[in-house]
Parts: structure tokens; C-alpha cells; sequence
């Protein structure tokens, strides 16, 4: 296909992450993929609006539910089945899974199964980006769960003293696993705490990828022209699965299926798909679905790591001429 326009780039990227997660459910009850596994199937407009804003020469930093944001940022997908597979193939050589996914190429330097802790990481490589005077915005996702996290506080407020080139990305689904938000927080009015700190703060509450695309193009524009320090934008979605696994939980008893189906309605990839002339549409399906296949040919193929890798990764190598006492 020839170059494509902004509303085939957004289906392009909804569409893949929607069926690489559908297979990751599948070929999860069979057990070759043993890493737990955090779905974002319903949630993917907050990653493929904010990534489309964002160029090449920027960086992201995620949570475990990181599917969506590493392909959205042009992670490798081969790599990211490989690794869901435990294979030496995958992006973290098989050690990480699902939960830690990394592609520093392309711009996806690390997603944490800690809670909050990726967001101080970002505010850290924001500064030290403005302190060499290079170019280049960090975009930090979390859940609503890590607003209440001290790292998450503490973050805000070192970010806007030091105008750091951040855009803090709060992808809320309303629940930290099976807790509502209003359960967890007196206030559950995000952008009063991100304006408290003098930071601007929007939020897009549809789940539309165009809209959070115009939202967050518009602050990585005001970061990008330097010196105004960082923006919030607060992303309300619905995600459709179990908080980790592949199935359904709407029997667990801590919200309804009623309570989904107004966001089932909203489904960004089917809205993203009729703004599209249904040629170009099953063109992009029919590339996207080969290139998932491939994938899971990749990682079917793939070695798992030699035992000797079990010694690897574990300390940083000290550099040449380190005083002894640090070798």
C-alpha cells in the first residue's frame, strides 16, 4: 500500500493491537503462553491517539498492560510474541513477559508490573533530556490505580519545577483490579490534582483515537516548543477482559455487564473502521492479519534461551577501567 492517510493509520494500528490481544487469548488456554497477561482489548485508543502524536525521536514508558502502547509505538511484534512466549527471540530475550516489554529502537524504553513505577523513570529521562538541550517529548502511561501512589505525586510536582518535556497519559478504566475509583479517592477529578501542581490537564472521556489524537498532538505540540513544562491528558475507557487473563469476569461480582455495554457500543476500533472506505479497510485487515500470523509462526519457531542465560542480565557490567573495588 502506498502512504496512508491519519484515519487508516489510526484503524491500521486499532485494529492490529485488537487482534494480536484476541490471539494472545487464544493461544493462552493452551499454555505455551505462561507470562500473565493484561489485556487492553477496549482501552487501545488512549496508546494508538497518543503514539501518532508523537515522532520518532520520542519515548514512551508504560505499565504491564502494555501491549497497546508497544505496537502503537512501533514496538517489534515478532520480538513481543517471542517474548509472551518466554523464547531468546523476544524483546527482553525471554526473561520479561508480557508485564516488561521493551524496544528502545523504537522509542518503548520499559513497562513495569510495578505499579507507578515507570512514571518517576519518565520524569527522570524527561529532565535529563532538557538538561543536554535535546530535542524530544516522554510520554508516561499509568492507570487510574497509580494516581494514588506517592511516586506519582512526587513526580508531578519535580516535573513542573523543572518544566520537564512530559506528557503525563492517565489511561482510567475506573477500576485498580476490582476496586472503583470512586471506592479508592475522595476527589475523582484527576485534572484538579494535575492543575494543582500548574500543570495543564485535559481529559477525552469516549474512547474516540481521533479525539485523544487531536488532544495529544496539541500538548506534545506546546511541550515540543520548549520551555512550558509538561501536560496531563486524563483517557477514560472500558477494559473489556478479566483485570489479567483472557476471558470475561462480569460474574465476579464487582460490575455489570449493563455497566459495559455503553462502552461495547463505543468500540474505538469499529468506530475508527467506518470512517473508512471498506476497500482500504480490508486491504489494512488483510496485511495486519498476515503479519499476526507470521508472528506466531516466529515465536512458535523460536529457541527458548540456553540455561546459561540464567547467569546474563543480572549485574551491569563494569566498564573498562572501573576501580577495583567496583568490579
Amino acid at each position: 500500500m502506498g502512504p496512508e492517510g491519519l484515519d487508516a493509520r489510526l484503524y491500521r494500528s486499532l485494529f492490529r493491537i485488537r487482534r494480536v490481544e484476541e490471539a494472545i487469548a487464544d493461544v493462552y488456554t493452551t499454555d505455551k503462553i505462561q507470562s500473565p497477561v493484561h489485556l487492553s482489548i477496549g482501552q487501545e485508543a488512549a496508546s494508538v491517539g497518543v503514539c501518532e502524536a508523537l515522532g520518532p525521536g520520542d519515548v514512551a514508558f508504560g505499565t504491564y498492560r502494555s501491549h497497546a502502547l508497544y505496537l502503537a509505538k512501533g514496538g517489534d511484534l515478532k520480538r513481543m510474541i517471542a517474548e509472551l512466549y518466554g523464547k531468546a527471540t523476544g524483546c527482553a530475550g525471554g526473561k520479561g513477559g508480557s508485564m516488561h516489554l521493551i524496544d528502545p529502537a523504537a522509542g518503548v524504553l520499559g513497562t513495569s508490573a510495578v505499579v507507578g513505577s515507570t512514571i518517576p523513570q519518565a520524569v527522570g529521562f524527561a529532565w535529563g533530556l532538557r538538561l543536554q538541550g535535546k530535542p524530544g517529548v516522554v510520554a508516561s502511561f499509568f492507570g487510574d490505580g497509580a494516581v494514588e501512589e506517592g511516586a506519582f505525586h512526587e513526580s508531578m510536582n519535580f516535573a513542573a519545577l523543572k518544566r520537564a518535556p512530559v506528557l503525563f497519559v492517565c489511561e482510567n478504566n475506573f477500576y485498580a483490579i476490582h476496586s472503583t475509583q470512586a471506592a479508592r479517592q475522595s476527589s475523582t477529578d484527576l485534572l484538579e490534582r494535575s492543575r494543582a501542581y500548574g500543570i495543564p490537564a485535559a481529559r477525552i472521556e469516549d474512547s474516540d483515537a481521533s479525539k485523544v489524537y487531536e488532544a495529544a498532538r496539541e500538548s506534545v505540540d506546546a511541550i515540543r516548543a520548549g520551555g512550558s513544562g509538561p501536560r496531563l491528558l486524563e483517557c477514560l475507557g472500558y477494559r473489556w477482559r478479566e483485570h489479567v487473563g483472557p476471558n470475561e469476569d462480569f460474574r465476579a461480582g464487582y460490575r455489570s455487564r449493563e455497566e459495559a455495554e455503553p462502552w461495547f457500543r463505543r468500540d474505538p476500533v469499529a468506530r475508527a473502521a467506518d470512517r473508512l472506505a471498506p476497500e482500504i479497510r480490508r486491504a489494512i485487515e488483510r496485511e495486519v492479519l498476515a503479519e499476526i500470523r507470521e508472528a506466531f509462526e516466529f515465536a512458535e519457531r523460536s529457541p527458548f534461551p540456553d540455561a546459561e542465560a540464567l547467569y546474563t542480565d543480572l549485574y551491569q557490567e563494569p566498564r573498562h577501567g572501573a576501580p577495583a573495588d567496583l568490579r
